[in-house]
């Protein structure tokens, strides 16, 4: 329960003092300003951060913008959660505190400084990588810090065997932050850097393994440099790396989702396509589909696309029974550009097979086309729908809608 809608709904008043002056929501995260008001901590920070310098309820001047949490008010509100659980209420979860900037670079300094000991500059990696776990302004404070580029040394190095942990926990806490474009090409135009790690997409941790893909993906997408990103590409071990993470069983949503754009970022360089085709990735996106989440479905269908607009990837997606099933399926079911991603590919599949034809009609593709059409969804997505339309025609069964007197979107639908 993050507001007062539900609450409100069930037929339990919130206490007026729970309430933020600002949103008129439960508050989560109580906090006191120098004028002495309370409010919750996201609605003041975000009144303060859009240049705002006066308290909200006395308009006096904030004087001090350090905001101090109200610890005896969040008591209160979870007690008056769990005494309204009865009524649906969940009980607030105490909030994590802000990291103290002091204590930041005081970490920073420990990780940075090579005279200390391999466990001590671990210690305060995984301290930090603890913070920046708890929220996104966290990770914003410490990678103000360039921090980036101290990990990046950190990652790389090569001080033996008693620092490998240390380099595995930095790149775990590296690839949550961004990365500058002239930090993303130093690490691509070091060949001993890529190498580096390509070997570690085979690493016996499966962290390790995802937290390597995500900063090659980082990498790829991050330099503009088309001979770079075609270098990286080239190296068959990446491949085989980011392939195998999508198809491990023992996947988790965030291997999928870093195993999926770095898959992509891949398979934007052209001459990477055959490479993944021939690395059976069209048996593994098809057989994943169903596991992935919104966004990430989204790139896996952009990918399969991708594929399917050279010969050989048609023909290892034409060859999985479930491909036009799954792709007649998706239409209309996850996003707009889902739709219009496996409009896509359904084009090149059909106009390439015949069989995939037959599949798409038996699988009622018809319906699904004509409320692609109709709908509003994107022009290019209703433009590929009405390319299936036609290329499809003679396709349908003769006691299809299709191919009836009525069928009157051969004109209207498909102006050509």
């Amino acid at each position: 329960m993050r507001g007062s809608l539900e609450p409100l709904d069930l037929g339990v008043q919130i206490p007026y003092h729970f309430r933020c002056p600002i949103s008129l929501e439960l508050m989560r995260d109580p906090v006191t300003v120098s004028t002495g008001q309370t409010y919750d901590r996201a609605s003041i920070e975000a009144w303060v951060s859009t240049g705002n310098t006066t308290c909200p309820v006395t308009r006096a001047p904030l004087t001090d913008v350090t905001l101090i949490p109200n610890h005896t008010l969040r008591r209160l509100i979870q007690e008056w959660c769990v005494a309204n659980r009865s009524s649906g209420i969940e009980r607030i979860p105490t909030p994590k505190q802000p990291a103290d900037p002091a204590v930041v670079r005081s970490l920073l300094n420990q990780i940075s400084s090579e005279s200390n000991q391999p466990q001590y500059r671990l210690s305060a990696v995984r301290r930090l990588r603890g913070l920046a776990r708890d929220s996104d302004k966290n990770r914003f404070l410490i990678a103000s810090h360039n921090t980036s580029e101290i990990l990046l040394d950190i990652v790389f190095s090569n001080s033996g065997s008693e620092s490998f942990e240390l380099n595995h926990e930095s790149l775990a806490l590296l690839v949550m932050f961004p990365l500058t474009e002239s930090e993303c090409v130093s690490v691509a135009s070091d060949l001993n850097r890529i190498s580096y790690l390509s070997q570690l997409l085979f690493h016996s941790s499966f962290e390790v393994r995802v937290n390597s893909a995500a900063l090659i993906e980082m990498v790829v997408a991050g330099t503009r440099s088309p001979e770079l990103r075609a270098q990286i590409s080239n190296i068959d071990e990446i491949l085989e790396g980011v392939i195998d993470i999508l198809k491990n069983p023992i996947s988790y949503p965030r291997a999928l989702k870093i195993g999926i754009k770095a898959l992509f970022a891949l398979c934007l360089v052209k001459q990477t396509r055959q490479k993944a085709v021939s690395a059976g990735v069209a048996d593994t996106l098809i057989d994943r589909l169903a596991d992935f989440e919104k966004c990430d479905a989204e790139r896996a269908l952009a990918t399969i696309e991708l594929l399917c607009r050279i010969p050989s990837g048609c023909a290892a997606f034409a060859a999985h029974a479930l491909t036009v099933p799954l792709l007649v399926k998706v239409i209309l079911k996850i996003s707009d550009r889902a739709t219009e991603y496996a409009a896509g590919a359904l084009l090149s599949l059909c106009s390439a097979s015949e069989q995939c034809k037959m599949d798409a009609v038996a699988a009622c593709i018809l319906t699904q086309l004509l409320l692609l059409v109709q709908s509003d969804c994107t022009e290019r997505a209703k433009r590929k729908a009405q390319l299936l339309l036609k290329l499809l025609r003679d396709s349908w069964p003769e006691d299809s809608i299709g191919n009836s007197d009525d069928f009157g979107c051969s004109e209207v639908v498909v102006p050509f």
